[in-house]
């Protein structure tokens, strides 16, 4: 599994962000794929998951309603569309393969991050 992720970047409160992650369309058929967030000083937390099954994301409590995760199987890309976004939105974003998409923290496989800084 190989997973590449675009490049992020400084954002102020309230603006918006669209991250990339290139992966394979074997990735895209057989694994649930999304993202999580480590943030300095706190545990990696799901950001969103969508499932190879039936297509059904499943999003943080603290991010539902501003982000958007959605795959792209003509480019086999994942992208996650973040807006409104807040200074709590900062870390390193990574995507990742998930055992399960449910509970948001079954990761398996994730590229190297990038890093999405929300300040003013």
């Amino acid at each position: 599994v190989q997973l590449a992720e675009s490049v992020g970047g400084l954002v102020q409160p309230g603006g918006s962000l669209r991250l990339s992650c290139a992966t394979s369309r074997f990735t895209l058929d057989y694994y649930n794929i999304g993202w999580f967030l480590h943030a300095p000083g706190k545990e990696r937390e799901g950001v969103a998951c969508v499932t190879i099954a039936d297509g059904t994301a499943y999003y943080a409590d603290s991010i539902k309603g501003r982000f958007t995760i959605s795959k792209n199987n003509a480019d086999n890309t994942v992208s996650l569309q973040m807006n409104s976004l807040k200074e709590e939105d900062s870390g390193v974003y990574y995507c990742s393969t998930y055992s399960f998409c449910s509970t948001l923290d079954e990761f398996e496989t994730w590229g190297q991050g990038t890093q999405v800084t929300v300040s003013s």
